[in-house]
């Protein structure tokens, strides 16, 4: 598996798959997800950590032969005064399932999802090595949740 390959599943297989279940908390109020695999025959392992809830923050990280070889950092927030807690589940995760490596920068979801009156964006700048991007839902016309993330290859 190359490392596109085992990013996507990665990330299908933690925080965007509703059904899978948190890993061990690595710090204090942290919530974690883990993900093992290889890439081109060396053991390579995805973590990602969050603290929060419809204001968080947290990061994403490759090890490959427990080597840290690429990050992303991203803060994410509820716009308005009332945020429905089920945009997370309901549009959210079905959007960071949508990856697949036809997207140029498979970091998030794909471009656009819709999710009845919900739409979901993802726009970004850069390459897997050194990125940017933003992830917004909108329901109907109105912005009601926003994304900042940023990330690259580690040395």
């Amino acid at each position: 598996m190359d490392f596109i390959d085992f990013l996507i599943e990665a990330k299908k297989n933690t925080y965007a798959n509703k059904n899978i279940l948190e890993s061990t908390p690595t710090r204090q109020c942290s919530k974690d997800y883990t993900f093992e695999g290889e890439v081109e025959n060396k053991k390579a392992v995805y973590h990602d950590t969050y603290f929060g809830g419809e204001r968080f923050m947290g990061h994403e990280v490759v090890y490959i032969d427990g080597v840290s070889v690429w990050g992303m950092l991203y803060y994410g927030y509820g716009v308005g005064a009332e945020v429905d807690p089920k945009i997370y589940n309901d549009v959210l995760r079905p959007a960071l399932m949508k990856l697949d490596k036809t997207d140029p920068l498979p970091v998030r979801g794909n471009r656009k999802f819709k999710a009845g009156d919900y739409t979901y964006t993802f726009s970004s700048r850069g390459n897997l090595e050194n990125f940017s991007g933003v992830e917004k839902i909108r329901y109907k016309h109105s912005l009601v949740y926003e994304l900042k993330c940023c990330g690259g290859i580690i040395k």
